[in-house]
């Protein structure tokens, strides 16, 4: 090959690679040969000396802690790279919630264990009568069990959630801890509606029962009687402690039920920022102009946080109501029939009221008829 001929095929070689790259660089928009920053050339303030006239990661820095770019897509989110609040919102519940839940729930075991060894069951110091008296009707304990229920399916399965890849995975595996999550979650979903229903109900029907007044004072600073045998302070049909329950349920229970509302459709409950500008009245300072992811998040964390001291307020409650605890205690949302001399030693008032008469000593007093 003549000298000529090698020059012209260099230089027919060189013209095709030039636009190759040419069209390359046209089509992506990423290479600019006549644009080479002073910055790179003279090594500048760039990560690596490769291209830009500004370092990269005061770009990053923002897109990292959320801030929006400019998008021409419905969705509103679109135009946000990255959430920042996911990282804060997963390492709250992973870490502080998860931890805190746990240890609630294990303080009340170890309570009511210290309970159980120092106070023993809470028994009819008089001794049973054998004869009774209605202390619910048939739908009050229908009511009862409605809510009872379902609460009992809605914590084990919000737990599940919360702390069985830790807990079950382990011990039934993968495959049946997934298929356990599956249908728990399905049933979470439907059975927070009949949630929903007994909440509704039991405020319907003993809201006026539950209403604080003087005779609770007493109660108080009995300790309820609970801590000492044989004391049993007046109480009317439901005692302070009984109360207590009644609004933790209806009140937690609402704020649980938006929440979950909230869970299920989060485009179209969106209950925090209308929240935060009322509490901003009094001073709090908390953001108002929230996307709704963040506030799916924050629902999350109020869901979390109010189920978990609920089920550790009723895991109190369940064992007082059991013959482990009381005596006599669950037939009233079984039967709905108490013992006589139960009535008069936990509900002195409300025995009174019903004209139960005579002392809580010897052979069992009547109703009066």
């Amino acid at each position: 090959m003549t000298w000529s001929k090698l020059r012209h095929f260099l230089g027919a070689t060189a013209f095709a690679c030039m636009v190759v790259f040419g069209a390359a660089a046209g089509l992506t928009g990423s290479v600019l040969l006549d644009a080479t920053p002073a910055a790179a050339q003279t090594g500048g303030s760039v990560p690596g000396n490769f291209s830009g006239n500004l370092s990269d990661a005061e770009l990053w820095r923002a897109v990292r802690k959320g801030v929006r770019g400019n998008s021409d897509m419905q969705d509103p989110m679109a135009a946000t790279l990255v959430q920042s609040e996911g990282d804060n919102w997963r390492a709250f519940k992973n870490g502080l919630l998860s931890q805190f839940g746990g240890w609630l729930l294990v303080a009340v075991l170890i309570g009511l264990a210290l309970f159980r060894m120092v106070r023993g069951q809470v028994k009819i110091d008089s001794g049973p009568s054998g004869q009774t008296v209605e202390r619910f009707n048939a739908l009050e304990r229908a009511t009862h069990w409605l809510t009872a229920s379902s609460f009992v399916v809605l914590g084990l399965s919000g737990l599940n959630v919360l702390y069985g890849k830790y807990v079950l995975s382990p011990i039934i595996g993968k495959a049946a801890f997934a298929s356990l999550t599956y249908y728990g979650k399905i049933a979470h979903n439907y059975i927070g509606f009949a949630f929903m229903v007994g909440i509704v109900l039991m405020f319907v029907m003993w809201v006026r029962h539950n209403l604080l007044d003087a005779t609770d004072l007493k109660w108080i600073a009995h300790g309820g009687g609970l801590l000492t045998k044989g004391d049993h302070p007046p109480a009317k049909r439901f005692n302070f402690g009984q109360k207590c329950i009644f609004w933790i349920v209806v009140l937690g229970g609402l704020t649980l039920s938006v929440s979950g509302l909230a869970l299920l459709f989060p485009y179209e409950i969106t209950p925090w920022g209308g929240t935060f500008a009322a509490l901003n009245i009094f001073g709090f300072g908390l953001p108002t102009n929230l996307t709704a992811l963040q506030e799916t998040q924050i629902s999350v964390l109020w869901h979390s946080v109010t189920a978990l001291g609920m089920i550790a307020v009723i895991i109190a409650h369940i064992y007082i109501g059991t013959p482990l605890g009381m005596e006599g205690a669950l037939d009233a949302v079984t039967s709905g029939q108490v013992d006589t001399h139960w009535i008069k030693e936990h509900h002195s008032l409300f025995a009174e009221e019903m004209g139960i008469t005579g002392t809580n000593k010897g052979g069992g007093e009547h109703p009066a008829e």
